[in-house]
């Protein structure tokens, strides 16, 4: 009996494990990248800041929404997706920075630097190609 319980525990939460630590690993990973990003925007390219979540559905839509529409500026455009539910202290960061207390946020900065429209929830896909073209 002692032995069929601890192969059963062995089963469940040797796995467990093994998927904090590396999705852990990941997500520090993930979160160096976008820093990366954030810091060294290319000259003379405006981005998006994308706050998102895996767990929100209006999230997804906007995922959804930019794998259609995004590829066509995605040379003209940097794209930094912030995971909000990795609580990195970069992300933290920039979350206090946008006062971000909802998702999705998108931030729209121009190529100066400038915030030039805040977007808070989802919208239509083609309002957004919209808001893209005009982002310079």
């Amino acid at each position: 009996m002692r032995k069929n319980l601890i192969t059963i525990l062995i089963i469940f939460i040797v796995p467990l494990v093994l998927f904090g630590v590396l999705s852990k690993q990941s997500e520090s990973v993930s979160a160096r990248q976008s820093a990366e990003q954030v810091m060294t925007t290319p000259n003379g390219k405006p981005q998006v800041l994308k706050f998102t979540s895996t767990m929100c559905r209006d999230c997804q839509t906007m995922n959804n929404i930019f794998k259609e529409i995004f590829p066509e500026h995605a040379n003209d455009i940097v794209l930094t997706e912030i995971q909000v539910q990795n609580k990195s202290s970069f992300n933290k960061n920039l979350m206090k920075k946008y006062n971000v207390e909802l998702v999705p946020t998108i931030i729209l900065v121009d190529s100066k630097g400038n915030i030039v429209d805040r977007i808070e929830g989802a919208i239509p896909k083609d309002v957004m190609q919209d808001k893209l073209r005009n982002l310079k």
